[in-house]
């Protein structure tokens, strides 16, 4: 016979979701509750939402509280790790390209020379791309 534990949430009476793991039913149950504080909120303000306008954005709110409160300056954004390989992507395709282009350099100087130019280049592309 095997045994399950299965993780039960239940608003006002009613079966909500069930969950595997106690960690996800909490986290549900939080974000309901955001929910339910959001759309007292939004009962009490002078702006009228339909009932299913209020719980529709109430839900939608609490399920992305991160951007939410960094929408409100309340956080700083999450540093993203995709723009960083996104950049060594760019200075790798540049610094490629530059190679390409240029004649290989003989001597050390030359080469110190080449390198400085290089990275010169890199960042002018990096500026142009950011504006």
């Amino acid at each position: 016979m095997a045994v399950e534990s299965r993780f039960v949430v239940i608003r006002n009476g009613v079966e909500a979701k069930t969950f595997m793991d106690k960690k996800s039913a909490d986290e549900y149950d939080k974000m309901l509750d955001m929910a339910d504080n959001l759309s007292q909120m939004f009962s009490q303000s002078s702006v009228e939402l339909s009932d299913s306008a209020n719980e529709e954005l109430s839900i939608f709110l609490a399920q992305h509280r991160e951007e939410v409160l960094v929408a409100l300056l309340a956080k700083k954004p999450a540093k993203v790790v995709a723009k960083k390989n996104d950049d060594k992507v760019i200075k790798a395709s540049a610094t490629a390209s530059l190679d390409k282009a240029e004649a290989k350099p003989t001597n050390d100087k030359e080469k110190a020379s080449k390198a400085k130019k290089s990275k010169a280049k890199v960042s002018t592309a990096k500026l142009s791309e950011a504006s």
